[in-house]
């Protein structure tokens, strides 16, 4: 699984293209799985119930997993709409991305090529106007250890972007903590150095976390 972080977009944004009398409305959020995508696809059908068209397309992970791009022409011609979108999106390195182009058709028909043009601009325009933040890749896991070693754990994970998400106390401690990816075999090295191997940590499945 890769490691290293990657861009979403830090807030929607909006953008209106005007072409031959027909009003071209681009979206671009941020949804960080497929099930996100649709909705957020879906929420733009119910506010503009009287469009034409609801194109879409979207990279619902990283920015290079393309098990997880989709795209739909809504009712326009094969290939004129959701591909030019989804090409726009898939090269601009940025994931958890969908896009909605809303289209109110204004009589002048544009032709295939037309058609391909305006889609494929409408996203590309709206991608000049998007801000993006990091999202990093971290793991999870679970640490058990005795009650002097917490000031040490706390210590580590400050040093490797490491951040303590819930405390169990009994006769020992179980801390739930999430830590970068990338600095994951250095830290649990430096654990069982510092807590002479009386420290052990558990890993649970790998998650992603924003970052700034």
């Amino acid at each position: 699984m890769p490691i290293t972080p990657y861009a979403v977009p830090a807030e929607t944004v909006r953008h209106e293209l005007e072409i031959k009398k027909s009003r071209f409305i681009t979206y671009l959020a941020h949804t960080p799985g497929e099930e996100e995508a649709k909705q957020f696809i879906q929420s733009l059908r119910e506010t503009y119930p009287d469009a034409r068209h609801h194109c879409w397309a979207f990279v619902a992970g990283r920015p290079e997993s393309s098990v997880q791009w989709g795209c739909g022409d809504d009712g326009e011609p094969a290939g004129t709409a959701g591909k030019p979108m989804l090409a726009q999106l898939s090269g601009a390195n940025v994931g958890e991305v969908c896009a909605v182009v809303v289209r109110y058709f204004g009589g002048i028909k544009l032709g295939t090529g037309g058609l391909v043009k305006a889609y494929g601009s409408s996203v590309q325009q709206a991608l000049g106007l998007l801000t993006t933040r990091e999202v990093a890749v971290t793991v999870p896991y679970t640490i058990s250890c005795e009650y002097a070693h917490i000031d040490t754990i706390e210590s580590l994970l400050k040093q490797h972007d490491g951040v303590q998400l819930d405390a169990e106390f009994s006769h020992n401690v179980r801390l739930s903590v999430r830590i970068d990816a990338r600095y994951i075999d250095v830290f649990l090295e430096a654990l069982k150095n510092q807590t002479r191997g009386q420290a052990h940590a558990h890993p649970l499945e790998h998650k992603t976390t924003s970052g700034t």
